[in-house]
């Protein structure tokens, strides 16, 4: 395991972190795009311990203002600009020598999983697949605020738009069905917690608002995981992505019961059921891309 501090080309200082197999050559390369709020470390410590102990690397890195990049905490001034720091970290490190040839897979989680598609859709034939884990492709009707209280907000936010004004509910509860789980997520410190920030609720708003209507020009091999009991991201919006996306290597799974927090916030014979299902996609994929390497 290894992290660094980077200084990009907007001049923006990035923290990033790998995790490689001890003994072995990894199978393929895997590239973590964290939810709103989130960061690279903490809870996805565990995730990406597993998937490097399962013959992956694991590369994953801090958004400019969320964990421990620079940047003023819980702040979107641009959702692209956002997407192109992702791009811009990832295409250095899938350049090295080392990593080249692997196969390269975009792993998003809720916020994630639109970082990730918005990845893809500005670079259509740079990735090898996707795994979404309850991708942020529209916000759940009653995580929004209503059209009239929206259009506040969007008059504030050219005013104001670091001011953290947006009413929300707790997305802990919301997000982690087991208790005692919940409660460790007080612990994940450099968490953004507090109210959004104008700016970044409306720059997601506008993204999920694109994604929603460019589903059908995703053309990459997808694994879609969704709780149906997710009150956060839309399980049905998921269900559409599936139909309309444009490649026929697709795989949609739904999980009876569960909530947001798929590979944190479940018991923990769920997270073991999605871990399994995440890696037998791996395996195959990888297997896939090898076989039809000349």
């Amino acid at each position: 395991m290894k992290e660094t501090y980077e200084v990009n080309s907007r001049g923006v200082e990035i923290f990033y972190k790998s995790w490689l197999p001890g003994e072995s050559k990894p199978k393929a390369a895997v590239f973590f795009c964290h939810g709103y709020g989130d960061t690279c470390t903490f809870f996805f410590e565990g995730v990406a311990r597993k998937l490097a102990s399962s013959g992956y690397g694991v590369f994953a890195m801090d958004y400019p203002g969320f964990g421990l990049s620079e940047g003023l905490h819980g702040f979107i001034p641009s959702f692209d600009e956002l997407v192109d720091d992702v791009i811009e970290q990832y295409s250095k490190i899938r350049e090295n020598p080392e990593f080249h040839s692997l196969p390269s897979f975009l792993f998003g989680e809720s916020m994630g999983g639109a970082v990730a598609l918005k990845v893809h859709l500005k670079q259509p034939n740079a990735w090898d697949g996707a795994i979404l884990g309850a991708p942020m492709c529209k916000i759940a009707d009653d995580m929004v605020p209503s059209k009239l209280v929206t259009q506040i907000l969007i008059g504030i936010a050219n005013v104001l738009p670091k001011h953290k004004l947006v009413p929300q509910k707790d997305l802990a509860d919301a997000a982690f069905r087991d208790l005692n789980k919940r409660k460790q997520a007080a612990y994940n410190v450099i968490a953004y917690k507090d109210k959004p920030r104008l700016r970044s609720a409306l720059e997601m708003l506008r993204t999920t608002q694109e994604i929603e209507r460019r589903l059908n020009e995703v053309s990459l091999p997808l694994l879609i995981l969704h709780g149906d009991a997710d009150t956060v991201t839309d399980p049905s919006v998921s269900k559409a992505l599936y139909e309309k996306a444009s490649c026929s290597d697709k795989k949609l799974k739904l999980y009876n019961d569960a909530y947001h927090a798929l590979l944190a916030g479940e018991p923990d014979e769920v997270i073991i059921q999605v871990f399994g299902d995440i890696i037998s996609w791996l395996d195959d994929h990888s297997l896939k891309h090898y076989q039809s390497s000349p």
